[in-house]
């Protein structure tokens, strides 16, 4: 059975996924459209981390960072890091993470969830992914701005 829990960016196992991610997103997007996150900012106060395992084997990796609300409780988040291992991809991690994060960012009473994805075919199918759970193209949010690298996503929840 695959397990959904809170968990440290800079543990070993999900340290290295996260690294491969990184080296993954350098190789697909020029560096000024690479958005990810290393281990050290995923452990900001503003972000929860979130590994699937099964059997204790690191799946996948997925972090909602709750965005600034200028006044008020936040009411925005940004879904961030979604990573699955080669081994368990097609085994709906993926899936499960997402949904995880949505079920999350609700019992937070959020009102909307974003992310950025990339343009590129290597990306088609997070936004496949993203799409098929109800997420939307949207203009760039928070501190992003207009990139021909990124595609922008929001699900009101």
């Amino acid at each position: 059975m695959i397990s959904i829990d809170r968990d440290d960016p800079a543990r070993g196992d999900v340290h290295l996924l996260l690294s491969e991610h990184l080296a993954d997103m350098y190789a697909t997007s020029p560096a000024e459209s690479v958005h990810a996150l290393d281990h050290s900012a995923l452990s900001s106060p503003a972000i929860t981390f979130w590994t699937a395992r099964e059997d204790g084997n690191l799946m996948g990796c997925g972090a909602l960072k709750i965005l600034d609300s200028p006044s008020g409780p936040p009411v925005h988040g940004e879904i961030k890091s979604m990573r699955t291992t080669a081994s368990a991809r097609g085994r709906g991690v993926a899936t499960l993470m997402l949904r995880h994060i949505v079920d999350d960012a609700r019992a937070r009473n959020l009102q909307r969830l974003y992310l950025e994805t990339g343009t590129e075919d290597y990306f088609a199918p997070a936004r496949r992914l993203y799409a098929r759970n109800g997420f939307t193209e949207c203009p760039p949010f928070a501190s992003y701005t207009l990139d021909p690298n990124s595609v922008f996503m929001e699900l009101r929840l």
